[in-house]
Protein backbone atom coordinates (compact mmCIF):
# COMPACT_ATOMS: atom_id res chain seq x y z
CA UNK A 1 0.00 0.00 0.00
CA UNK A 2 1.25 3.23 -0.73
CA UNK A 3 2.41 5.43 1.55
CA UNK A 4 2.84 9.13 2.01
CA UNK A 5 5.40 10.54 2.45
CA UNK A 6 5.50 14.36 1.61
CA UNK A 7 3.14 16.82 1.01
CA UNK A 8 3.11 19.75 -1.34
CA UNK A 9 0.81 22.20 0.36
CA UNK A 10 -0.37 25.56 -1.85
CA UNK A 11 -1.26 28.46 -0.04
CA UNK A 12 -1.41 32.44 0.06
CA UNK A 13 1.86 34.26 0.39
CA UNK A 14 -0.74 36.72 2.30
CA UNK A 15 -2.02 35.84 5.87
CA UNK A 16 -5.60 36.95 4.83
CA UNK A 17 -7.99 38.82 7.37
CA UNK A 18 -9.12 35.81 9.49
CA UNK A 19 -6.62 34.53 12.32
CA UNK A 20 -8.26 30.96 11.30
CA UNK A 21 -6.22 30.87 8.25
CA UNK A 22 -2.61 31.32 9.41
CA UNK A 23 -3.86 28.99 13.01
CA UNK A 24 -4.58 26.24 10.27
CA UNK A 25 -1.53 26.10 8.56
CA UNK A 26 0.44 26.23 12.15
CA UNK A 27 -1.77 23.74 12.86
CA UNK A 28 -1.13 21.90 9.53
CA UNK A 29 2.74 22.30 9.87
CA UNK A 30 2.67 20.50 13.13
CA UNK A 31 0.74 17.31 11.54
CA UNK A 32 3.22 17.17 9.60
CA UNK A 33 6.18 17.47 11.48
CA UNK A 34 4.43 14.88 13.96
CA UNK A 35 4.20 12.37 11.31
CA UNK A 36 7.03 12.23 9.29
CA UNK A 37 5.87 13.76 6.46
CA UNK A 38 8.26 16.82 4.50
CA UNK A 39 6.23 19.77 3.41
CA UNK A 40 6.76 20.42 -0.32
CA UNK A 41 5.81 24.19 -0.95
CA UNK A 42 6.54 27.52 -2.46
CA UNK A 43 9.67 28.65 -0.22
CA UNK A 44 8.04 31.80 0.88
CA UNK A 45 9.01 32.82 4.46
CA UNK A 46 5.76 35.51 4.79
CA UNK A 47 2.01 34.79 4.88
CA UNK A 48 0.64 31.40 5.27
CA UNK A 49 3.17 29.88 3.51
CA UNK A 50 5.67 31.06 5.94
CA UNK A 51 3.34 29.65 8.55
CA UNK A 52 3.28 26.57 7.68
CA UNK A 53 6.84 26.38 6.93
CA UNK A 54 7.78 27.40 10.24
CA UNK A 55 5.69 25.65 12.23
CA UNK A 56 7.11 22.50 10.46
CA UNK A 57 10.66 23.11 11.19
CA UNK A 58 9.66 24.45 14.77
CA UNK A 59 8.39 20.92 15.53
CA UNK A 60 11.06 18.93 13.87
CA UNK A 61 10.25 18.56 10.69
CA UNK A 62 10.95 18.28 7.38
CA UNK A 63 10.76 21.14 4.58
CA UNK A 64 11.56 21.64 0.97
CA UNK A 65 11.10 24.74 -0.53
CA UNK A 66 10.95 25.08 -4.63
CA UNK A 67 10.62 29.11 -5.51
CA UNK A 68 11.72 30.66 -8.72
CA UNK A 69 14.29 33.01 -9.43
CA UNK A 70 12.31 36.18 -9.89
CA UNK A 71 10.06 35.84 -6.38
CA UNK A 72 13.77 34.82 -3.87
CA UNK A 73 13.39 38.73 -3.07
CA UNK A 74 9.56 39.58 -2.90
CA UNK A 75 8.51 36.16 -0.86
CA UNK A 76 11.58 36.59 1.23
CA UNK A 77 13.14 32.92 0.77
CA UNK A 78 12.95 31.00 3.80
CA UNK A 79 16.20 29.97 5.50
CA UNK A 80 15.21 27.85 7.55
CA UNK A 81 14.46 24.72 5.07
CA UNK A 82 16.26 21.52 4.95
CA UNK A 83 16.33 22.02 1.16
CA UNK A 84 15.26 25.03 -1.11
CA UNK A 85 15.36 24.46 -5.03
CA UNK A 86 15.35 27.74 -6.78
CA UNK A 87 14.02 27.46 -10.37
CA UNK A 88 14.45 29.33 -13.61
CA UNK A 89 10.66 29.67 -13.80
CA UNK A 90 6.73 28.90 -12.67
CA UNK A 91 6.41 26.08 -14.81
CA UNK A 92 9.79 24.34 -13.19
CA UNK A 93 8.47 25.46 -10.08
CA UNK A 94 4.98 23.73 -10.62
CA UNK A 95 6.96 20.68 -12.43
CA UNK A 96 9.01 19.76 -9.83
CA UNK A 97 6.73 19.76 -6.96
CA UNK A 98 4.64 17.73 -8.46
CA UNK A 99 7.60 15.36 -8.59
CA UNK A 100 8.54 15.51 -4.62
CA UNK A 101 4.66 15.12 -3.32
CA UNK A 102 2.50 12.51 -3.01
CA UNK A 103 -0.72 14.39 -2.37
CA UNK A 104 -1.62 18.32 -3.00
CA UNK A 105 -3.35 20.33 -0.19
CA UNK A 106 -4.88 23.95 -0.83
CA UNK A 107 -5.08 26.24 1.68
CA UNK A 108 -6.54 29.67 1.83
CA UNK A 109 -4.94 31.72 -0.92
CA UNK A 110 -5.17 34.59 -3.86
CA UNK A 111 -4.54 33.58 -7.98
CA UNK A 112 -1.60 31.68 -7.69
CA UNK A 113 -2.85 29.19 -5.23
CA UNK A 114 -6.28 29.10 -7.15
CA UNK A 115 -4.02 28.24 -10.37
CA UNK A 116 -1.72 25.78 -8.61
CA UNK A 117 -5.02 24.14 -7.56
CA UNK A 118 -6.84 24.22 -10.77
CA UNK A 119 -3.94 22.76 -12.41
CA UNK A 120 -3.71 19.90 -10.39
CA UNK A 121 -7.37 18.99 -11.15
CA UNK A 122 -6.84 19.61 -15.10
CA UNK A 123 -3.79 17.04 -15.09
CA UNK A 124 -5.96 14.30 -12.65
CA UNK A 125 -9.24 14.61 -14.86
CA UNK A 126 -6.80 13.97 -18.12
CA UNK A 127 -5.08 11.23 -16.69
CA UNK A 128 -1.70 12.31 -15.87
CA UNK A 129 -1.97 11.79 -12.23
CA UNK A 130 -3.88 9.63 -9.33
CA UNK A 131 -2.49 11.57 -6.35
CA UNK A 132 -5.40 12.71 -3.69
CA UNK A 133 -5.89 16.74 -3.97
CA UNK A 134 -7.20 18.16 -0.77
CA UNK A 135 -9.67 21.59 -0.61
CA UNK A 136 -8.89 23.12 3.26
CA UNK A 137 -12.33 24.89 2.75
CA UNK A 138 -11.91 26.79 6.43
CA UNK A 139 -14.28 29.14 7.41
CA UNK A 140 -15.70 28.26 3.83
CA UNK A 141 -12.94 30.21 2.12
CA UNK A 142 -13.50 27.95 -1.00
CA UNK A 143 -17.12 27.72 -1.06
CA UNK A 144 -17.52 29.87 -4.43
CA UNK A 145 -14.98 26.97 -6.07
CA UNK A 146 -16.89 24.13 -5.19
CA UNK A 147 -19.78 25.75 -6.08
CA UNK A 148 -18.54 26.60 -9.36
CA UNK A 149 -17.22 22.95 -10.10
CA UNK A 150 -21.00 21.84 -9.74
CA UNK A 151 -22.21 24.14 -11.74
CA UNK A 152 -19.63 22.98 -13.92
CA UNK A 153 -21.09 19.39 -13.59
CA UNK A 154 -24.57 20.12 -13.85
CA UNK A 155 -23.71 22.13 -17.27
CA UNK A 156 -22.07 18.83 -18.50
CA UNK A 157 -18.66 20.77 -18.93
CA UNK A 158 -17.28 18.32 -16.58
CA UNK A 159 -18.53 15.35 -18.56
CA UNK A 160 -19.44 11.41 -17.63
CA UNK A 161 -15.39 10.32 -17.57
CA UNK A 162 -13.98 13.35 -16.92
CA UNK A 163 -15.08 13.73 -13.39
CA UNK A 164 -12.46 14.81 -11.00
CA UNK A 165 -13.31 15.31 -7.28
CA UNK A 166 -11.08 16.88 -4.86
CA UNK A 167 -11.53 16.20 -1.19
CA UNK A 168 -12.93 18.78 1.27
CA UNK A 169 -12.49 19.37 4.55
CA UNK A 170 -13.16 22.19 7.02
CA UNK A 171 -10.08 21.71 9.90
CA UNK A 172 -6.80 21.28 9.66
CA UNK A 173 -6.97 17.72 11.79
CA UNK A 174 -8.89 16.30 9.24
CA UNK A 175 -6.40 16.31 6.43
CA UNK A 176 -4.18 13.66 7.13
CA UNK A 177 -6.56 11.29 7.75
CA UNK A 178 -8.51 12.24 4.94
CA UNK A 179 -5.35 12.15 2.36
CA UNK A 180 -4.25 8.99 3.85
CA UNK A 181 -7.83 7.11 3.09
CA UNK A 182 -8.10 8.36 -0.49
CA UNK A 183 -4.13 6.75 -1.02
CA UNK A 184 -5.21 3.59 0.69
CA UNK A 185 -8.27 3.55 -1.81
CA UNK A 186 -6.32 4.37 -4.85
CA UNK A 187 -3.52 1.78 -3.70
CA UNK A 188 -6.04 -1.08 -3.46
CA UNK A 189 -8.30 -0.27 -6.33
CA UNK A 190 -5.64 0.74 -9.12
CA UNK A 191 -2.31 -0.76 -8.11
CA UNK A 192 -1.70 -0.96 -11.49
CA UNK A 193 -1.53 2.18 -12.79
CA UNK A 194 1.07 3.99 -12.67
CA UNK A 195 1.25 7.50 -11.62
CA UNK A 196 2.39 9.33 -14.52
CA UNK A 197 4.14 12.71 -14.23
CA UNK A 198 3.09 15.60 -16.48
CA UNK A 199 4.91 16.13 -19.39
CA UNK A 200 8.24 18.39 -19.30
CA UNK A 201 7.46 21.82 -20.51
Amino acid sequence: MSTIKAVCVYCGSGPGNNPKFIETAQEFGRVLARNDIRLVYGGGSIGLMGAIAESVVDHGGAVTGIIPEFLKARELMFRRAQEMVVTRDMHERKRLMFERADAFVALPGGIGTLEELVEQLTWAQLGRHKKPILIANIDGFWDPLCMLLDRMRDRQFIRAGLTVTPLVVDAAEKILPALREATRLIAESETAMAMVAPEKF
